[in-house]
């Protein structure tokens, strides 16, 4: 879909000029509308916690594609970011899908435009491409396989050793894969702005403040701070260790937005967020946390903004995303 055309069609709707009364209990209201209209909120681990407390299912972003393709939902809210609405989408063509601010996009979608990766893909014409799930649906309709950080490893090992593969658009989790898997595969130049800016000097002296901390990360995170860590996983890999792990401190390298669902599994638990190398007290993502629960509730009220794709570009998309979750089966990973 074509963003700016979207937008200009909410502002000639007046959408973008609805205000809601500061007296509307919120919760009551979204939950009353998830029943009357039969919609399931699907929300990313990353989203403010009053978001997280009136979602249907929170995960991260294997598990929230596995939920938007079973779901038996009329109408989908997505509360994340544009390429899990856009995933839900060509998962659920017959579906409406609603993302509450269409301004939610995500820098690492942003670092692969279709135009550059098409003629960057045309040079290794005899490599396969796997592509991390944080894309745009054209990257992924370019893919040969779609890859989460839950899965990663698991679908570059399916792949025969012989064939040489593209990873995009994440560069640090492409250097991460290498080491794990051994693959020697050529990398797009692509970053999170979250997970590039935790700064290894101001995390070092956290460590040594916390000597009984477990230092976690996310493998989007720059190597400097993934040598550190204690452990590497993806956000719902990084959950389940701490809820498992006997350590009672845990500085984490991720987005903030987690920190809410780990104290909520683990309240006896203290958890730090990694320091950033700015000004800021924690590391958020600016557009996961574009979303609140006023747009939520306008968004669910009026069924707007809502994701449309393209057949013919849904249909492309749509094969890596199935090749994904037939491996992620196949192993294990989900059920």
């Amino acid at each position: 879909m074509d963003i700016n055309i979207a937008k200009k069609e909410l502002k000639e709707k007046g959408f973008l000029d609805i205000e809601v009364s500061p007296t509307l209990d919120l919760f009551a209201e979204i939950e009353k509308l998830k029943k009357e209209k039969n919609i399931v909120l699907l929300a990313h681990y990353y989203q403010e916690p009053d978001i997280q407390d009136v979602a249907d299912y929170i995960g991260d972003s294997l598990g929230l594609a596995q939920q938007a393709a079973k779901t038996d939902a009329d109408i989908i809210v997505f509360a994340g970011v544009h390429f899990m609405a856009e995933t839900a989408k060509i998962l659920n063509p017959t579906k409406k899908v609603l993302l509450p601010d269409l301004n939610a996009g995500c820098s690492l979608a942003d670092s692969a435009p279709e135009k550059l990766f098409k003629a960057f893909k045309a040079k290794y014409p005899n490599h396969v491409v796997v592509t991390y799930i944080n894309c745009s649906a054209e990257i992924k309709a370019l893919s040969d396989y779609i890859c989460t950080s839950s899965n990663a490893e698991k679908i570059i090992e399916s792949i025969p050793k012989e064939q040489p593969i593209i990873f995009a658009p994440d560069r640090n989790l492409g250097a991460f894969l290498m080491k794990k898997t051994g693959r020697d595969m050529v990398l797009w130049n692509g970053s999170c702005q979250v997970h590039e800016i935790f700064s290894l000097e101001k995390i070092t002296k956290l460590k040594i403040r916390h000597p009984k901390a477990q230092f976690i990360a996310h493998p989007e995170c720059e190597e400097a701070v993934l040598e550190i860590a204690d452990f590497i996983g993806s956000t719902s890999q990084l959950l389940k260790y701490t809820e498992q792990n006997e350590a009672t401190e845990f500085i984490v390298a991720t987005e903030t937005g987690i920190l809410h669902k780990m104290q909520q599994i683990s309240p006896d638990k203290t958890f730090i967020p990694a320091p950033p190398n700015n000004a800021c007290a924690c590391n958020d993502c600016p557009y996961m946390k574009l979303n609140t629960l006023e747009k939520l509730y306008t968004c669910m009220e009026y069924e707007l903004p809502e994701i449309t794709i393209e057949e013919d570009l849904r249909l492309a998309a749509l094969k890596p995303i199935e090749r994904m979750m037939e491996i992620s089966k196949a192993t294990g990973l989900i059920k």
